[in-house]
């Protein structure tokens, strides 16, 4: 976890107590802000709080899913299309919101707009277990995205701007805020099944809960958050659209992001579990025991979340550019490794482990892409107004690329199962790759502050 002892920037060696200093300007000499100094321990809290945003988020999608097949199981018509729809229209509107309230953030008060999404995720948890009314799962599941929406992209923004002057911290916080996601993907789902067999429909009023807390927590972390005066807002988003290095890496990003909904949408777990019909190794592994696939992804969570805690540590002593390549490098290494357990079959289980065991490691170390992507992102603008709306365009193209991904390996899967989801990935990393080579520099007078492009 994210402490303060861990974020406190050091001073140096020629400075034996610290004593008055003067802003900087971010261009030469001591480039550490004393708004990092003095509130880092804030940043921690903004961080933990995105993490217990994520485990609520997941764990909902998870008791939606019980609570529903419930009812059906008691005469209401519902059915697999019903839950598909729920998902696209939080999907959905999480991916409208995040730009307009990404600029909200810029304008209004980002500490507030943020509590005021962790409330909104709150109500919408609770009101969906409150009624049977197909209209109410849709209003639910919207303001729940909306939720979301209007947390990320300031958050971001706020981590973005309190690291201003310190591009190691910077590159740091992004690591722990990628963990933090993490622990939703990992936690998320464990969570809601564990509270759905202890409280039954009392565990929706837990989940919202937990939003409430995350409220609490960004009321207290966010309090130096910044505020623009409105028309600063559409000056920085015309500033977010026309930045060079934004609009090169967005390529960049939709790849990844496509990789992303390539492999955590529904189509891998379809393919192992349903009954198999090829040789390969993974396809239908989990057919007897569809309930391992939670403790798969919990493992791979761990394993990646293992590698971006590293990478914390490495990314703030290489260029960020060069993190950006050996991760998505490594995304190679990491298909041949799984596409040599699903043909091991036929071998022995020492070396199917032992591929494992090697495959486990390339997956830390392509990990370190989304930090080192954020942290180029939050660089990309400089100071001043614009971050909200830059970190919305993040939240578009992360969805995009979700989106895109999880067409891909519906066909892709369907062609070769998880042989072609591999195959779809060396493509989109094919892309990545070569639209990287094109990424640009941030432009701004910051640059020079920026020692690790």
């Amino acid at each position: 976890m994210l402490s303060g002892s861990t974020l406190r920037p050091r001073l140096p060696r020629n400075q034996l107590a610290p004593g008055p200093q003067k802003p900087s300007n971010g261009l030469r000499g001591d480039r550490r802000s004393p708004l990092i100094a003095k509130h880092v321990d804030r940043l921690a809290i903004t961080i933990l709080a995105h993490g217990i945003l994520r485990i609520a988020s997941g764990a909902s999608g998870v008791l939606i899913g019980i609570y529903l097949a419930g009812l059906s199981g008691h005469g209401l018509r519902i059915d697999a299309g019903l839950l598909g729809t729920l998902g696209a229209v939080s999907f959905a509107a999480e991916l409208i919101a995040s730009i307009p309230l990404g600029m909200a953030s810029d304008a209004l008060s980002p500490q507030w707009l943020m509590v005021s999404g962790s409330l909104t995720g709150a109500l919408a948890v609770q009101s969906f277990a409150l009624s049977r009314h197909v209209e109410v799962f849709f209003l639910s599941r919207m303001l729940e995205g909306i939720g979301v929406a209007a947390v990320t992209p300031p958050l971001l923004a706020y981590l973005a701007t309190a690291t201003a002057d310190d591009a190691p911290l910077r590159a740091r916080v992004m690591s722990f805020f990628e963990l933090s996601l993490l622990a939703g993907l990992a936690l998320g789902g464990l969570v809601g099944s564990q509270f759905w067999k202890g409280f039954h429909i009392r565990a929706f009023s837990l989940v919202a809960v937990a939003y409430i807390v995350c409220a609490i927590l960004l009321f207290f972390g966010a309090r130096d958050a910044r505020t623009h005066f409105p028309v600063a807002a559409w000056h920085g988003l015309l500033r977010a659209v026309q930045d060079p290095s934004l609009r090169s890496l967005a390529p960049v990003w939709l790849s990844v992001n496509a990789v992303v909904g390539l492999w955590l949408g529904p189509t891998l777990p379809f393919l192992l579990t349903h009954k198999p019909d090829s040789a390969q190794y993974l396809d239908g592994i989990f057919a007897s025991a569809p309930a391992q696939i939670g403790w798969l992804l919990l493992g791979y969570s761990i394993v990646f979340g293992a590698g971006v805690f590293c990478w914390s540590f490495v990314l703030p002593h290489i260029p960020v550019r060069k993190a950006m390549r050996i991760s998505l490098v490594a995304m190679f290494a990491v298909c041949l490794g799984l596409a040599a357990i699903n043909h091991s079959a036929h071998q022995p289980a020492y070396l199917r482990w032992s591929l494992m065991a090697a495959t486990a490691l390339l997956i830390m170390v392509e990990s370190g892409f989304t930090p080192a992507a954020l942290a180029w992102l939050a660089q990309s603008l400089g100071p001043g107004a614009g971050k909200g709306a830059a970190m919305g365009i993040y939240s578009v193209l992360l969805s995009i690329g979700a989106i895109a991904g999880s067409l891909f390996a519906g066909a892709f899967g369907k062609f070769a199962q998880v042989d072609g989801l591999l195959l779809a990935t060396v493509l989109l990393a094919v892309c990545a790759l070569f639209f990287l080579h094109w990424v640009t520099p941030p432009s701004q007078p910051y640059k020079e502050s920026y020692e690790q492009v």
